[in-house]
């Protein structure tokens, strides 16, 4: 594992990978090809200063365009981390367009490279939500363009695998991912607690597979190592904190890392999805960007019950408990905690 190349490397999850991976032995360099610059935040000191030493090379670039076959390396492993995936927020053939253009350049690259190792973010999302448990040998259905072209493209990495022999691929469905530096819906949720809005919206129970960013580095590397060991030349693993935890359980962790006394309140679903459709039909028309729709709130209450059962079968032990997570998250990243 000599040359690493990460393609969406400079985003949330890209950027805590590459920091893992330096501290592996025998890693020599580190490329990360992204459309964005690699951050400059607290929690990336550790990035920066390998960019500096030029341990991590950066290469800005298109992931839907050819790659620049002369600007990379001979990669030993590629991980394929780039996509397109906030719902709402993009055309259905955004998701397509850059996530199937994406994994066609990849592969592309790979054969040209002769790389024999690829690592591939996929998501949850192709199994649909589901109040039922689902896992690794459940059947994907779909709901979204997100979630199709996420299986899409899996087929599309599958089919390289398959067309030489010796050729390894490591799968990751991977739920909610929070850590410092996510910006999503994690992100909003702590900021709503610490300032003292946050309320439940008929959700309280309501399962949501996910898990902390540093924990999804880790269960890269035990995957990687996994396949060195067994020969196994596809592998799928689920990723999410173990049993999947309720929204509640997120609401509690955090509230004992910051020590939060008051409790929130409930607010009844069918009034909150009631009022969604003429804010959103309003600010449709104004071009005003906000966050209530009634996309936005039906997932808040639509389970995502995954399961990650391959890892509790291979033995994985997690690093972080739920409270450790958010504990680590604020001690890299304060000011996501600040009231």
């Amino acid at each position: 594992m000599k040359q690493i190349v990460i393609f969406g490397g400079t985003g949330f999850i890209g950027t805590h990978t590459a920091q893992r991976i330096l501290l592996e032995p025998g890693v020599e360099q580190v490329t990360l090809v992204d459309m964005g610059q690699p951050r400059k935040d607290g929690y990336a000191a550790g990035l920066q200063a390998a960019l500096a030493s030029g341990k991590v090379r950066f290469v800005q670039h298109d992931i839907r365009q050819p790659l620049p076959l002369d600007a990379l390396p001979k990669a030993d492993l590629i991980f394929n981390l780039a996509a397109v995936h906030r719902e709402p927020g993009h055309q259905p053939h955004e998701y397509y367009e850059t996530n199937l253009l994406g994994a066609e350049n990849v592969c592309a690259y790979a054969n040209a490279v002769d790389c024999r190792h690829i690592i591939f973010t996929s998501s949850i999302s192709p199994y649909g939500p589901s109040e039922e448990i689902k896992h690794e040998r459940s059947l994907p259905v779909p709901e979204t363009p997100y979630g199709g072209s996420k299986l899409v493209a899996e087929k599309m990495h599958t089919a390289w695998q398959a067309a030489a022999p010796g050729r390894k691929l490591l799968i990751l469905r991977p739920g909610v991912v929070y850590g410092p530096g996510e910006g999503g819906n994690v992100t909003r949720l702590v900021r709503s607690l610490v300032k003292g809005y946050f309320v439940y919206m008929g959700n309280k129970e309501t399962r949501k597979a996910g898990g902390y960013v540093k924990e999804l580095s880790n269960v890269f590397l035990f995957g990687v190592d996994y396949q060195n060991r067994s020969g196994e030349a596809v592998t799928v693993l689920n990723f999410s904190v173990q049993p999947t935890p309720a929204l509640s359980q997120y609401v509690e962790a955090i509230r004992q890392v910051t020590g939060i006394r008051r409790t929130p309140f409930s607010i009844p679903r069918k009034l909150l999805l009631g009022v969604s459709y003429p804010i959103d039909f309003v600010a449709r028309i104004f071009g005003i960007k906000q966050p209530i729709s009634p996309t936005r709130i039906r997932k808040l209450y639509r389970s995502t019950n995954i399961e990650p059962r391959r890892l509790q079968e291979l033995g994985y032990t997690y690093q972080y408990t739920m409270e450790e997570s958010f504990a680590d998250w604020r001690k890299d990243k304060p000011e996501d905690f600040q009231r």
